[in-house]
């Protein structure tokens, strides 16, 4: 599946021109596009206690645009009104594996900062407030019509309404908009303001989300890494002292002492604290580990268990990365997991990270290998790799 970009623009111009800089509505961009679910099956998804959803209220609530967190109850949205309410389910490619061909459009981008698919189903008028997001979202009408209003001013965090369930603002003055028909997509950078609003019932929106790790995250992520590793458990010795005539003072001594043993715990590993980024970014959430096999198969029982089956395929659930090391080995990222590879697997590395559906005449040459056999078997073992949902 691929973006159907206007005359002119290319993944390149697109990257280069309005990857979070500015909006852009790209009209019929998926053009024949239709989602895999309709309102009654993301709402039975949403009773799913695996799966993280919820229902906005815009009235008809205990208070102005209520929040409701799933799972939810089957009876839930038979009460609901008529109008002005929207059910948004999260990580809906991970759960319904013919959505992720969705992602196939987006491959220009890298995997690793890819967040979600969430799917949002609205009643007519149903929206979820003006807001802004922290992530790049490409906004994707596939069922019915949704009016969308946005401003690029800047938006304090202040500014939102207090004591409701969610961030929004209380006036919204649009820049620009746009009434969006199945097919066309709404590409937003972080932190633009916007407003969408369903028009007529049965409005069906894909939200592919693009996150970044806040710096907060990653610098706490990285200290919590050098206190495990690098940092040793001794405590601070004085330097050679003499009779202090204000024992009140922090000395220079001291304070320099001090000064060479921050450099030393805080120096940078370049190679450490890549790999780390590398476990970092692959991490699940934690509602979406990956159970290993209750029953592992063996090397020896891989070869056979393939042929029967024809193709391996990626766990939904598993998030896959890699990067090439400087010198003897790269490294494979799964779920924040490391694996150590020789230079000479790259070609592994891209089949694995690049294909969510591993034919058997694709891992062929690299199941003649003992060491690479082992590594798909442990993939498959842990469960990221597993059996087609459908037969290939």
């Amino acid at each position: 599946m691929k973006l159907c970009f206007e005359a002119g623009l290319t993944p390149e111009r697109f990257l280069a021109d309005y990857w979070q800089q500015r909006p852009l509505l790209m009209r019929g961009a998926l053009s024949g596009y239709r989602c895999p679910l309709d309102g009654g099956e993301l709402a039975g998804l949403a009773c799913e206690p695996e799966v993280e959803s919820r229902i906005v209220l815009e009235k008809d609530g205990e208070r102005p645009w209520q929040a409701l967190f799933g799972p939810f109850e089957p009876e839930t949205f038979t009460d609901l009104p008529a109008s002005h309410w929207t059910l948004l389910v999260q990580d809906v490619d991970k759960h319904v594996p013919d959505l992720a061909e969705l992602l196939d459009a987006f491959r220009f981008l890298p995997d690793w900062r890819l967040d979600d698919i969430m799917i949002s189903y609205a009643a007519d008028q149903g929206s979820v407030g003006p807001h802004t997001d922290d992530y790049d979202v490409f906004l994707i009408q596939a069922a019915g019509r949704r009016q969308w209003q946005i401003h690029t001013r800047p938006v304090e965090e202040t500014s939102y309404l207090p004591g409701l369930d969610l961030r929004i603002l209380p006036e919204f003055e649009p820049e620009q908009e746009w009434l969006l028909e199945p097919g066309d997509i709404l590409y937003l950078p972080p932190n633009v303001a916007h407003w969408g609003i369903a028009q007529g019932a049965g409005c069906i929106t894909c939200s592919v989300g693009f996150r970044a790790p806040a710096f907060r995250e990653m610098a706490a992520a990285w200290c919590e890494e050098m206190i495990l590793h690098q940092i040793p458990k001794q405590r601070y010795r004085d330097p050679p002292l003499t009779p202090q005539a204000d024992p009140g003072e922090i000395t220079p001594a001291a304070l320099e002492e001090v000064g060479r043993l921050m450099d030393r715990f805080l120096a940078q590993d370049t190679v450490r604290r890549e790999r780390w980024f590398g476990r970092f970014v692959t991490e699940p959430k934690p509602q979406l580990e990956v159970d290993p096999l209750e029953r592992p198969v063996s090397p020896e029982e891989l070869p056979a268990l393939l042929t029967e089956l024809g193709a391996l395929e990626r766990n939904g659930y598993s998030r896959l990365a890699f990067i090439r090391g400087r010198e003897q080995e790269d490294w494979l990222y799964v779920n924040g997991e490391e694996f150590p590879l020789p230079k000479k697997w790259s070609g592994l590395l891209t089949l694995l990270t690049g294909q969510r559906r591993l034919h058997r005449d694709a891992l062929d040459p690299w199941l003649a290998s003992p060491a690479c056999l082992a590594l798909i078997t442990r993939l498959y073992n842990l469960g990221h790799l597993q059996s087609p949902v459908e037969e290939p």
